[in-house]
């Protein structure tokens, strides 16, 4: 290959940084609810999701048992919400673990962390959908989520979604239980939530305790969360980490974005290696410190290396490759197989809330994107027998 044709091979058909605000979105979205909107990448969880409340027993505080003293402060919750809370470690007094029954004395500094809200199985309408479940016990099932799947109902999507289906699911198996040991299907809850777009894993609480164990490791980001994910262009190194503020675009409020300044939106940091390169585009797995909404898919396209296929931030487009028709009708038919962002959620490991034990969990790539990976990895193939 003469270095003419090389050069000209090389010219991009359009950089990440040139895509309009006005493209970002090439088509409508459902009306949804403010809940459905903030749709996180982890996913996870989603940070916003947990609220941790702080307290100072007064001087002339009299002794009173942890729980009554809380259960006496807190709006809507339980007793055994905040049984709970306390026995999964998420309640400190003077930055130490306590049992229920510490009695809290003059000037105890106290924290607890709690799900601001805890969405449940009771009254979702059953639905017998499908569930594709990596790991399940009495406390928690794990399973691999599909695309197009919502997390849980909202304006436009009021059924089909996981919650749906898990309550399908749950609904014998909670009846058989008794509810002495916190198996009421009403504490039966979805910890966090991914894209609807995004596919794999996510944990599911069956038990009130383990919704508040989880949630606890969620706040303190001490649960792991890989995602993998095919970016357009090639990385200059190996392996990074992007640091910046997320919220909402003001000009667009579907859309997130990175304030660079630090003093809009909220901390996150992705850490990223690359897995695979294939010349106009890389496979990437990112591991998520934080849960913001839209993480990934806002901090590698502000580096320049949006998430292939992303219609809402532009990588439904050709941003990089060659000028030659072939290449563009061969990346368009790519688009086509995969008409979403190209995320998966591949890893998740957390402490099992019963056995303290750290179970870890791996699923496969969706077909849709296992299948653009190999297209790419034939090109990459094809491109060096001409060389």
């Amino acid at each position: 290959m003469d270095q003419k044709r090389e050069d000209k091979e090389n010219l991009p058909v359009r950089e990440a940084s040139s895509v309009p605000e006005a493209d970002a979105e090439s088509e409508p979205v459902e009306e949804q609810s403010d809940l459905e909107n903030n749709d996180s990448d982890e996913e996870s969880a989603n940070d916003d999701w947990y609220e941790e409340q702080e307290f100072v027993a007064d001087p002339k505080q009299t002794q009173i048992r942890l729980d009554k003293f809380l259960i006496d402060r807190l709006r809507n919750r339980s007793r055994s919400k905040v049984q709970n809370a306390i026995k999964a470690g998420s309640v400190k007094v003077d930055n130490q673990e306590v049992k229920p029954n510490y009695k809290v004395k003059p000037g105890n500094h106290i924290s607890i962390v709690l799900p601001k809200s805890l969405e449940s199985v009771h009254g979702v309408t059953p639905q017998d959908i499908p569930l594709d479940i990596i790991y399940e016990d009495t406390d928690v099932m794990v399973v691999n989520k599909p695309y197009k799947m919502a997390v849980h109902p909202g304006v436009g999507i009021p059924n089909g979604t996981l919650v749906n289906a898990v309550a399908w699911h749950l609904r014998e198996q909670l009846d058989e239980l008794p509810v002495k040991d916190g198996n009421d299907p009403d504490r039966a809850g979805i910890v966090h939530r991914i894209d609807k777009d995004t596919t794999g894993l996510m944990v599911v609480a069956k038990k009130e305790f383990a919704m508040a164990h989880l949630a606890n490791q969620f706040f303190n980001h001490t649960i792991e969360r890989r995602y993998w994910a095919l970016v357009w262009g090639d990385l200059a190194e190996d392996s990074g980490t992007v640091v910046g503020n997320i919220g909402r675009n003001p000009n667009d409020r579907k859309l997130f974005m990175v304030f660079p300044d630090g003093e809009d939106g909220k901390y996150a940091v992705t850490h990223w290696r690359v897995l695979e390169r294939f010349y106009y585009v890389t496979l990437i797995e990112c591991q998520l410190e934080t849960g913001r909404t839209h993480q990934i898919r806002v901090h590698m396209k502000s580096i320049g290396h949006t998430l292939f296929g992303d219609p809402r931030y532009g990588g439904n487009q050709i941003l990089k490759g060659t000028l030659y028709s072939k290449y563009k009708q061969f990346a368009e038919k790519l688009l086509t197989i995969l008409p979403r962002q190209a995320l998966h959620a591949k890893v998740l490991g957390f402490e099992h809330p019963r056995t303290g034990e750290h179970v870890r969990f791996e699923s496969d790539l969706p077909q849709d994107m296992q299948s653009v990976i190999n297209k790419w990895r034939a090109y990459v193939h094809a491109r060096k027998q001409l060389l």
